[in-house]
């Protein structure tokens, strides 16, 4: 099996080297890409000294460079990894094993269970939001994932080339996530060891606007891949407020038979009618989301049926 090494970039001089090398050393037979996102250090120069395959992106986001790599990137594994040190190579054998066995079409690098992350970690608000993140996953897909935000992962090919990357940032590796359990590939999580970055080397996230990147995943998650729940929670805060503004009329109707507070009466109405409308937008996009789970089923099943004539016509060469 062709095995590749995926390792996006921006600013990771310190450290490119040694992951090149760990990487080498374990998977000598693997092609390793690292795509330099615009660094402005030796980022990319040291890589290519260090015998990676080194290609640029130009538009700037780790989720454009997960693009580009999927798109550009032929293999049958492909392992993704930061190049800040912070995965050690040594545990990819574990999690190259239920991909080449069949087994799970992601195998997950979680960090959480054996507690190695939150002792590492010296950015407390970004483990809020991993699992702040993790929690509403788990509970809109009724899964148990233990780490949503891990940039280890390994895919089969099937994954990769069927996966519309969509998102342009660090949401990249919570779009895997989604992705999978929305379209039901199997996941595997692997507990390895992780260890916080070197001293000298900076993390690209941003405590700020990277928390209010993580709450417009969650509401961005819930709108795209569950619309019925999502609209129907809006309906009905809308109907508790039509009620809380309609109950005193409709009190005062049934005590009078008369209504005086006009006002009161047409807004509820209006609200009531507003929770009716967004409530029958929710049906009608689950509808859709159905529909488009059904177009990309089949769109695999003729992706697998292309890959298999290709083996074909190969092996009658």
């Amino acid at each position: 099996m062709k095995t590749a090494v995926l390792i996006p970039c921006y600013n990771e001089e310190l450290t490119i080297e040694k992951v090149i090398k760990d990487f080498k050393r374990e998977l000598p037979d693997a092609d390793i890409y690292v795509y330099d996102n615009n660094s402005k250090d030796k980022t990319a120069q040291i890589a290519k000294d260090s015998g990676a395959i080194v290609i640029h992106e130009y538009k700037q986001g780790k989720g454009n460079v997960i693009r580009s790599m999927f798109r550009d990137v032929d293999a049958d594994i492909y392992i993704m990894v930061d190049g800040d040190d912070t995965y050690p190579a040594e545990e990819v054998h574990k999690l190259i094993e239920p991909i080449a066995n069949g087994q799970a079409d992601m195998a997950i690098g979680d960090r959480i269970t054996n507690g190695t992350y939150k002792k590492e970690n010296k950015r407390y608000f970004h483990e809020f939001g991993n699992n702040l993140v993790k929690k509403s996953i788990n509970l809109a897909f009724k899964s148990d994932l233990k780490d949503i935000m891990t940039g280890y992962r390994v895919f089969n090919k099937l994954f990769v080339k069927t996966m519309p990357v969509l998102s342009p940032k660090f949401e990249i590796e919570t779009e895997m996530s989604l992705h999978a359990l929305d379209k039901r590939f199997i996941i595997k999580e692997i507990p390895i060891v992780y260890r916080d970055r070197p001293e000298g080397s900076i993390s690209k996230l941003n405590t700020f606007s990277d928390g209010i990147n993580v709450l417009k995943t969650i509401i961005k998650m819930f709108k795209d891949f569950k619309p019925r729940q999502f609209f129907w929670i809006i309906s009905l805060i809308f109907i508790i407020v039509g009620l809380i503004i309609g109950i005193p009329v409709l009190l005062e109707y049934a005590k009078t038979r008369y209504i005086t507070k006009v006002p009161s009466a047409i807004l509820a109405t209006g609200i009531m009618i507003f929770a009716l409308i967004i409530a029958q937008c929710g049906v009608i996009l689950d509808t859709v989301v159905k529909q488009h789970k059904e177009n990309y089923q089949l769109d695999v099943l003729r992706y697998i049926q292309i890959e298999n004539l290709k083996k074909q016509i190969n092996e009658d060469k």
